[in-house]
């Protein structure tokens, strides 16, 4: 592993862990050049996975696009980062346990929005006013009346 600091190519593991989730290992590093302690996470690499976007074209699937959308959409909300990521992580989960090479950018944006409708509903309607792209007042009004509706039926 390359020294982060002095790119070195040697280094040595000083400690293992499993993280929370079981699919990574987090590993403390130190450089056997300059001594440079640093951390790497080591995962199961998974087949590719491609995204079909809504104009047709294909990407490689990546949890930080999905990441950063979340993050943007839950600013200023309180909403932590490990509910972020966890949202991540069952969102990928979902689309690789489907078994298929490639998904559409639909099924993703759908299942991220579930996943944070339970979380905080202002990032919910953030994330989805920008993934849905609502075209007019009425369709933004009508989500909110949904979201009121379920608010007050679990109320009762």
């Amino acid at each position: 592993m390359r020294c982060p600091k002095c790119h070195h190519n040697a280094s040595r593991v000083i400690d293992s862990r499993q993280t929370d989730d079981g699919r990574t290992i987090r590993r403390r590093r130190e450089c056997e050049n300059c001594g440079f302690r640093f951390t790497t996470f080591e995962r199961i690499e998974e087949t590719p996975l491609l995204v079909i976007k809504k104009d047709g074209k294909r990407e490689e699937f990546t949890r930080e696009k999905i990441l950063r959308g979340l993050i943007r959409s839950a600013e200023k909300r309180p909403v932590a980062m490990e509910q972020m990521e966890q949202i991540v992580d069952e969102v990928e989960e979902r689309v690789r346990s489907l078994g298929e090479n490639e998904v559409s950018t639909i099924l993703i944006g759908e299942y991220v929005m579930e996943a944070l409708k339970d979380v905080d509903e202002i990032s919910y309607i953030r994330f989805a006013s920008v993934y849905r792209q609502f075209k007019d007042m009425s369709v933004f009004l009508k989500e909110l009346q949904e979201i009121v509706e379920k608010a007050k039926n679990s109320d009762n």
